[in-house]
């Protein structure tokens, strides 16, 4: 017995993934948000026990400008991602991926953005992780670069580099499937 999965299907299922991890990641970015201002204005104890139990109380004791400063990335970072997520919804969710033509200008589009997306996060990733390796040089006790959500920043580079090569190929492939159908 062969089990056939169509296009559609999996199409639906990385929908339905791209839902649950990009509210995920709206979550976080807010946690992160809402925790770095109520630590500054309202109770700097909150810093002990950051969004998902990160203990920045040391950073804070250090400089809550250089407090603030990380949150931030971590904020940006989680922003980033979550508009990533938002881009592959929305253009799932608005069907412009046309299979049976593929190489169309939504798409495309989509692609480039993706690309810059994706190195504007490997970015801020590798920001907040010399940030962090800076603070620990200068004695303050933190997290480690994976806790925070800083690692991986050349992955993010290597994918952004992946995703621009590919976007050209989708460019010449608009270009030739325009030729052709105008020659049609």
């Amino acid at each position: 017995m062969e089990i056939k999965i169509s296009a559609k299907q999996i199409l639906k299922v990385l929908y339905i993934l791209s839902w649950i991890i990009f509210l995920g990641l709206c979550i976080e970015a807010g946690g992160f948000l809402f925790n770095s201002v109520f630590a500054m204005y309202v109770n700097p104890l909150a810093a002990h026990n950051f969004w998902n139990g990160i203990d920045l109380s040391s950073l804070y004791t250090f400089d809550n400008g250089h407090f603030f400063v990380l949150t931030i990335i971590m904020f940006m970072v989680a922003t980033l991602k979550a508009l990533m997520f938002y881009l592959i919804v929305k253009i799932l969710h608005d069907k412009k991926l046309n299979l049976p033509q593929p190489f169309n200008k939504e798409v495309g589009r989509f692609i480039f953005n993706l690309s810059y997306l994706v190195l504007v996060i490997g970015v801020f990733s590798h920001w907040g992780a010399k940030h962090t390796n800076w603070y620990v040089k200068q004695g303050v006790t933190m997290p480690t670069v994976e806790t925070l959500h800083f690692s991986g920043a050349d992955v993010w580079f290597f994918m952004g580099v992946v995703l621009f090569v590919i976007a050209q190929i989708f460019k010449r492939g608009i270009e030739i499937q325009n030729e052709n159908d105008l020659t049609i």
